[in-house]
């Protein structure tokens, strides 16, 4: 099933909100984060994508870009989107069942990519993105075709991946999902950070972890709101 948002001005809206939501927790900063949602009805061949380069609170609906979910976006007189738009591209036609792609460059996960390390199943709430690890894509320029393509090899199977030594991206079934699996995925590298500080972390089994994963499909965490 293709899940999509109608571009209305209530949609647009909805991303800025969630882009100044970042800031304000602290998730991210400055202009270095980006947003997008798929658009374009039942067929899904359109996305909609935050601009480069402009601040959260300058941002009005108008602002936000829409573009081919399928193809380079078109140069002209309007704001150019995201320069990373080609993940979030490759990740919506990879991902049909997702709506929203949600990317920034919160403190905590950005540390554990810069020691290019996966997240390990420290806590049960990895299984929120979706696997045993939240999984580490390799270093690449931002904005590049090889970043794209390593984002979305990492994150088949999963809702989120660190990237290293550059931030952290996740998806969701609906925009408010993908917030909530990128807070919860910074609060997991936070309190890993922490355990490795005062010693070393007890990682739990790939059976404990399999036994949270079936939990979980009753809980919903897999469900869009």
């Amino acid at each position: 099933m293709i899940r999509w948002l109608e571009d209305t001005t209530e949609t647009r809206a909805s991303i800025i909100k969630a882009c100044r939501w970042m800031n304000s927790s602290g998730i991210n900063q400055g202009t270095s984060g980006n947003i997008s949602v798929r658009t374009g009805g039942e067929a899904g061949q359109d996305m909609l994508i935050t601009p480069s380069g402009i601040p959260y609170d300058d941002l009005t609906p108008d602002m936000i870009v829409r573009m081919s979910i399928n193809e380079p976006p078109v140069v002209g007189d309007g704001l150019k989107p995201s320069s990373e738009w080609q993940f979030h591209q490759a990740i919506l036609r990879a991902k049909p069942e997702m709506a929203a792609v949600v990317h920034a460059h919160p403190a905590h996960a950005t540390a554990v990519a810069i020691l290019n390390e996966p997240i390990p199943a420290c806590h049960y709430m990895v299984a929120a993105l979706g696997g045993n690890t939240v999984p580490l894509a390799r270093y690449f320029r931002f904005g590049s075709e090889e970043l794209s393509n390593e984002v979305c090899k990492v994150m088949e199977g999963h809702f989120g991946c660190i990237m290293a030594n550059h931030g952290a991206t996740v998806v969701g079934e609906t925009l408010e999902k993908a917030c909530w699996r990128l807070e919860e995925l910074e609060n997991l590298a936070r309190m890993y950070l922490l355990a490795r500080q005062n010693g070393t972390p007890t990682i739990l089994s790939d059976e404990e972890m399999a036994d949270v994963m079936l939990a979980f499909a009753d809980y919903g965490l897999k469900k869009a709101n």
